[in-house]
C-alpha cells in the first residue's frame, strides 16, 4: 500500500516512515505543511495519509481541516491523525462526517511499532481507530445517557469497538469468545436504542453515540 506523510518535525516523519517502510508501505511521499499534503494526495492518490494535527503556519488545527478535504475530494484514501495531547473533539468532528478509513492516534504510539503498523493497515483498509486516552476521556464525560445502562463489560466492548477493533479483535483482547462478543454487542444495541436495521449500520451508529456525534 502507498502512504502520504505530513508531520512538521523532521525527526518523528523519518521515525514514522522508516515504520511505514518496515511495515510494506511505500511512502511515495513526505511533506511539512497542510498545503503541501493536500498536492502530495492529489498527485499520488495514495491508501493512506498520517497526518500530524497541528502543522503549519498556525500549529492550530491544519491537520485535521486537511484531513476533512481529503476524505470529501479523495474518499479512496484513508487518514490516520497524531496528535502530542488528547484533542477529543478532532476525533468527533472526522467521525461526523466519515465513518471509515479514519484513525485518531497519540503520537507516543509511534514508537509500539507492531501496534501502530496494524493500526494503520487497519486504517488503510477502511476500519477505525481511536486512541485508547481519547476513548477514554469520552467515557469520563458521560453522565445520564443511554450509556450509563451498559455494563462494564459492555462498555469494554463498545470501547474497542470505537478503537475500529472486529469481533475476533475485542474477543482476543479480553479474552473470551466470539460469540460472547457477538452477545455483547447486541445487548449494546438495544440499550441504545437504536433502530434495527443493516449489523453494520447499527455497530457504526453505537460508535457515534459513544462518541457524542450522533
Amino acid at each position: 500500500m502507498r502512504a502520504v506523510i505530513a508531520e512538521d518535525s523532521v525527526l518523528l516523519r523519518i521515525g514514522v516512515v522508516k515504520v511505514l517502510e518496515m511495515a510494506g508501505f511505500e511512502v511515495v511521499a513526505e511533506v511539512g505543511d497542510a498545503e503541501a499534503l493536500l498536492a502530495a494526495v492529489e498527485e499520488h492518490r495514495p491508501d493512506i495519509a498520517v497526518v500530524d494535527v497541528r502543522m503549519p503556519p498556525g500549529f492550530t488545527d491544519e491537520g485535521v481541516r486537511a484531513a476533512l478535504v481529503i476524505r470529501q475530494q479523495w474518499p479512496g484514501t484513508a487518514v490516520l491523525l497524531l496528535s502530542q495531547y488528547v484533542e477529543e473533539r478532532y476525533a468527533a468532528d472526522l467521525l461526523s462526517a466519515h465513518t471509515s478509513g479514519i484513525g485518531y492516534l497519540l503520537k507516543q504510539r509511534v514508537a509500539d511499532v507492531e501496534e501502530f503498523a496494524d493500526t494503520l493497515r487497519r486504517v488503510a483498509t477502511g476500519g477505525t481507530a481511536l486512541d485508547p486516552q481519547v476513548v477514554s476521556q469520552l467515557l469520563v464525560r458521560r453522565h445520564s445517557d443511554p450509556l450509563d445502562r451498559l455494563t462494564p463489560r459492555e462498555r469494554e466492548v463498545l470501547e474497542l469497538m470505537a478503537g475500529g477493533r472486529s469481533n475476533a479483535g475485542i474477543a482476543g483482547q479480553l479474552v473470551i469468545s466470539e460469540s460472547a462478543v457477538a452477545k455483547h454487542i447486541n445487548s449494546i444495541l438495544a440499550k441504545l436504542d437504536l433502530p434495527k436495521a443493516d449489523a453494520d449500520h447499527r455497530r457504526v451508529l453505537a460508535v457515534l453515540r459513544f462518541l457524542g456525534v450522533a
